[in-house]
């Protein structure tokens, strides 16, 4: 049974590249949310989103389809930010009372890694920790507290716990039984697969190695991406449920 302060809008927003496809895939998993995946990001690279059936191509049109979405039921969405928002950063209403925001994050030396194993000409901003960390004093901002901020390494190293830490500060119930699902890749991230292959591979929360990775210190580019970026995690960082 769902609570009755459980959100309507349930949001995640992620740096790239931080483990939040296999956080969406759990949250598909309950079966008690509708979902959207990444609708701003794909607005953002394509110039539209299919919404549930409705194609919006501006952030205004989003935020009413999602509020729309909403009316009919719970609903989940995960983003990136790889880019930065605008219409979404200006809408009060939606950060402070519409939805309940919360954020994921990973060391940015492993996201600048693993970013540019896919795209090579990666640029600083798309990292994506600074407009996240924007987003977040954002809501907290306008809330008056603190939203709840998932470190993707407690997400590996203990699941269970660090996943009824979230239910708990989203206000939803804990489902052991999410935190398993069957591999494959997903309707829903089919316009950006080649960014999921991990999480399409995967079963559950695991942790890869990946020896081919870049070498981010040593790099004269990526370097200066992680000093950029580091900042904006670690004040991130300090807020993670478990922290």
């Amino acid at each position: 049974m769902r609570s009755v302060e459980a959100p309507r809008i349930l949001t995640l927003w992620s740096a790239p590249r931080c483990r939040s496809t296999a956080f969406f895939r759990m949250m598909s998993e309950r079966g008690d949310f509708r979902l959207l995946h990444e609708p701003f990001s794909y607005l953002m690279e394509f110039g539209s989103v299919d919404a549930a059936g409705r194609t919006v191509s501006d952030e205004a049109g989003l935020l009413s389809r999602i509020r729309e979405l909403a009316a009919d039921g719970p609903l989940f969405f995960k983003d990136t930010t790889d880019e930065r928002y605008p219409g979404l950063l200006a809408d009060s209403p939606f950060l402070a009372e519409d939805a309940l925001h919360t954020f994921i994050i990973r060391h940015p030396r492993e996201t600048i890694a693993s970013y540019h194993a896919i795209n090579p000409e990666v640029q600083l901003h798309q990292i994506g920790f600074e407009a996240q960390y924007e987003l977040f004093e954002r809501v907290r901002e306008l809330t008056g507290t603190v939203p709840a901020v998932v470190d993707a390494a407690d997400l590996v190293e203990a699941p269970e716990r660090t996943v009824r830490a979230y239910c708990a500060a989203a206000r939803i119930p804990y489902l052991p039984e999410a935190l398993q699902w069957r591999s494959g890749s997903r309707e829903e991230w089919a316009p950006s697969e080649k960014w999921h292959r991990d999480a399409s591979a995967s079963s559950g929360f695991e942790k890869k190695e990946r020896a081919d990775r870049v070498d981010v210190d040593g790099h004269p580019v990526l370097s200066k991406y992680l000093e950029h970026h580091l900042p904006f995690y670690e004040k991130l960082r300090a807020h993670r449920l478990g922290g």
